[in-house]
């Protein structure tokens, strides 16, 4: 499995409607694995576990930077 964490920055006061889009993406029931608001530096955190690297590339790069509001991701791939 490929286990991801991904932080995300949004535009001010899109946390929700970005958390909305993001839950009611197909990859929402298969890979990820809570995604949830935050304080700080990032306002959600997606904790996710993907099948293969191709999946995690296409959720971040046409699913998640896709939506409107989103401004910046960080994604840490954890090592064993």
């Amino acid at each position: 499995m490929d286990l991801a964490f991904i932080l995300v920055k949004v535009e001010a006061g899109k946390d929700m409607e970005v958390l909305e889009e993001i839950r009611a993406s197909i990859y929402y029931s298969s890979a990820i694995e809570r995604a949830c608001a935050t304080y700080g530096m990032y306002d959600l955190f997606i904790e996710a576990n993907f099948g293969k690297e191709k999946e995690r590339e296409d959720f971040i790069f046409n699913v998640l930077r896709k939506i409107p509001g989103v401004k910046e991701t960080v994604t840490i791939i954890p090592t064993s």
